[in-house]
């Protein structure tokens, strides 16, 4: 199968990536030549008019443009290959299938495909690029009964080439899920970011993994998300607004009236209801898990010959996160294990030398 990309971007240049891992026959366009150039060069597939292409259309034509120009390069896609299948990656779908339904032919339309690949990074352009982005990650694909099954087929087919794991959604009920699971935090990231703009660096020096966590996607592309926000203002707004409400409540609870206490209990007990429903590994059911702290320091390897001694200790890890002492050259590791294995690994690694605080041993010891 051969499938055609057009934009070499951080997604278009990883799915280049990802199919040609799996020999698929990728080309590439891009409006900039030093962008597909790149792109190619760094093995995402050849470009048009490569010796390595024969001369038959592709399969499919992916658009990886950004969401302000998808609709235009989707049409002339149709019409520059009338045999393929089109298919794009934009993280809007209502809005744009409106747009491309306004511009094609009902035949036409039937050759077109909606898709999302829910991956990402906040850096951008094919540089960034990785094969296994879209690997164990979600991709919606936004068809309907009138769409030919053989045309479904190959995309889902492509779908998978890459690991990732398709899942079939209407355009307006995708819409209403990535507002809030994707835009809206967005929005909230880099508002909260936003307030260490003029903060003294004292305040800011200060800063832990909490901060961190909130604000990671802050750093993402102001140009692609504008566009992101305006192709899907309709649901982000809805979600803003009940957000803002809550926001309301939580700021005049902070006047510290009677009841005060209360409501702000319940913005925070809430929160953990919401919490609690974000899907686990792989997909599956929210699982809770024990979280055993390990102080290691910040030396080569360190990190390294943690997670062997976790392994040696027949422990499986599944999460964990890593937090920097302020001042010390020293790391902060909370390892994520199944509530049974806690103990099991506080006193393994508390044997093997490393620093855990609140141990399992000093526990029992004080019990």
């Amino acid at each position: 199968m051969r499938v055609h990309i057009i934009g070499t971007g951080l997604l278009g240049a990883s799915l280049g990536l990802a199919l040609s891992a799996q020999n698929y026959r990728v080309s590439l366009e891009d409006t900039s030549p030093t962008a597909q150039q790149l792109a190619a060069d760094l093995g995402a597939g050849e470009l048009l008019g490569s010796d390595a292409l024969d001369s038959n259309d592709p399969d499919i034509v992916v658009v990886a443009t950004p969401p302000d120009v998808a609709a235009q390069v989707i049409t002339a896609a149709l019409r520059t290959y009338p045999d393929a299948t089109v298919t794009d990656v934009a993280s809007i779908k209502t809005r744009l299938l409106d747009s491309v339904r306004a511009m094609v032919t009902a035949a036409e339309l039937d050759r077109y495909i909606g898709c999302h690949p829910m991956a990402g990074r906040e850096r951008s352009g094919a540089i960034a690029a990785r094969p296994d982005l879209f690997t164990a990650r979600p991709w919606v694909i936004c068809s309907d009964e009138d769409t030919p099954a053989d045309r479904l087929g190959e995309v889902i087919a492509m779908a998978e080439a890459t690991g990732a794991s398709v899942t079939h959604l209407d355009p307006r009920i995708h819409d209403a899920a990535v507002a809030k699971v994707s835009h809206v935090p967005q929005v909230v990231a880099s508002l909260v970011a936003s307030q260490l703009r003029h903060a003294p660096i004292e305040e800011v020096a200060l800063a832990g993994q909490g901060l961190r966590d909130v604000t990671r996607i802050a750093a993402s592309d102001p140009r692609l998300w504008t566009q992101i926000l305006a192709g899907n203002a309709e649901e982000i707004r809805s979600v803003l607004t009940e957000l803002r409400g809550e926001l309301d409540e939580v700021i005049a609870a902070l006047d510290l009236g009677p009841g005060s206490t209360g409501v702000l209990a319940r913005a925070i007990a809430l929160g953990n209801e919401g919490y609690d429903r974000i899907p686990g590994k792989h997909g599956q059911a929210p699982t809770k898990y024990a979280v055993v702290t390990v102080l290691i320091p910040d030396t080569p390897g360190t990190l390294a010959r943690l997670f062997k001694d976790i392994g040696d200790l027949g422990i499986n890890v599944e999460d964990f996160r890593m937090d920097h002492a302020p001042g010390r050259r020293l790391g902060i590791v909370d390892v994520s294990v199944v509530p049974a294995a806690q103990q099991e690994l506080e006193i393994g690694l508390s044997s093997k030398g490393w620093q855990i605080p609140e141990s399992a041993i000093e526990k029992e010891g004080n019990a």
